[in-house]
């Protein structure tokens, strides 16, 4: 991993702990327990994998079989989880995505001319880099090859799968240093639709990946994220989430976290069925609140 893309993730890590964490008791008290839940359903005998495990702030580590191992890009998850935990776990340094670092090379070929290091113009750049976009693909050959060579019983997907579209604009804006995103509603943001398109493949190759190893599955991940001020709540079940929420106001003003994807569908083609599914709303920030969604699947039979 570069040292850019280290950096990036650490940073990200960092952003998130030093927000203000007095509204999240609910979150937290649901995500825990639903994680703890899935850590003490787990076979002891089979290793279990926790997937964007983070700092443990999320991750009961309490619960964890012995044998269960952290996974995390960030340099700094593993320190942070043993700090908090107490527990020096073993530990996957990767990107889950499999495609962040084409992604960051793409950016950087995008913005400077590779023989001479020229900058391009920020409208130019973004157009090279929105064409090249379509070309990349990601693959998580690393989990892919952890899951074969391991074969848990259980893998934990612990509030990362949203994450992938905002490292992804992150990197990007590194890349360029600053947000190359077209201000004006009215103009069509070419390399934004592009990035999109990516991290919808980004998702759909990490979702393909999990079932490989006959595992348990419990997913917790942001499905939206809610900008609009107006009360929210949710009503009963509805597989669209944007039907499942209710707002006073005319509209809600929100945007996919998965990038247009469905999890449930995916994951149903491989043999698996859901056992349960539930969500709430997470004030993440002033402004900024979070529809999350919790899955638990397991192999049919």
């Amino acid at each position: 991993m570069s040292k850019p893309l280290s950096t990036l993730l650490r940073r990200e890590q960092v952003a998130f702990l030093m927000r203000d964490k007095r509204a999240w008791g609910d979150h937290l008290d649901r995500v825990r327990a639903f994680l703890g839940e899935g850590l003490q359903a787990a076979d002891p005998a089979r290793p279990v994998l926790i997937l964007g495990a983070g700092s443990g702030l999320e991750v009961p580590w309490d619960l964890a079989p012995r044998d269960t191992t952290g996974w995390d890009a960030d340099p700094w998850s593993r320190g942070w989880t043993a700090l908090r935990h107490h527990r020096w776990a073993p530990w996957v340094f990767d990107d889950l995505t499999g495609g962040l670092a084409d992604l960051e090379a793409a950016a950087r070929r995008a913005v400077a001319e590779p023989w001479s290091g020229h900058r391009r113009d920020r409208d130019t750049a973004a157009k090279r880099l929105a064409g090249l976009l379509p070309s990349l693909h990601p693959d998580p050959a690393p989990l892919r090859a952890w899951i074969a060579a391991r074969r848990p019983g259980t893998i934990l997907v612990a509030n990362v799968l949203g994450q992938f579209g905002v490292v992804a604009e992150r990197l990007v804006e590194t890349a360029f240093g600053g947000a190359p995103w077209l201000s004006d509603p009215e103009r069509v943001d070419l390399l934004a639709e592009a990035l999109e398109a990516w991290t919808g493949r980004a998702v759909r190759a990490f979702l393909g990946a999990l079932p490989a190893s006959g595992s348990d599955l419990w997913l917790v991940h942001d499905r939206a994220v809610v900008f609009s001020g107006e009360a929210l709540d949710l009503g009963p079940w509805e597989h669209d989430w944007a039907r499942h929420l209710c707002s006073e106001g005319p509209s809600v003003d929100a945007s996919d976290a998965l990038a247009g994807v469905d999890v449930l569908p995916i994951l149903a083609r491989h043999g698996l069925e859901v056992t349960r599914k539930e969500r709430w709303i997470w004030p993440l920030a002033p402004g900024q609140r979070h529809l999350v969604e919790a899955l638990a699947l397991r192999r049919m039979g």
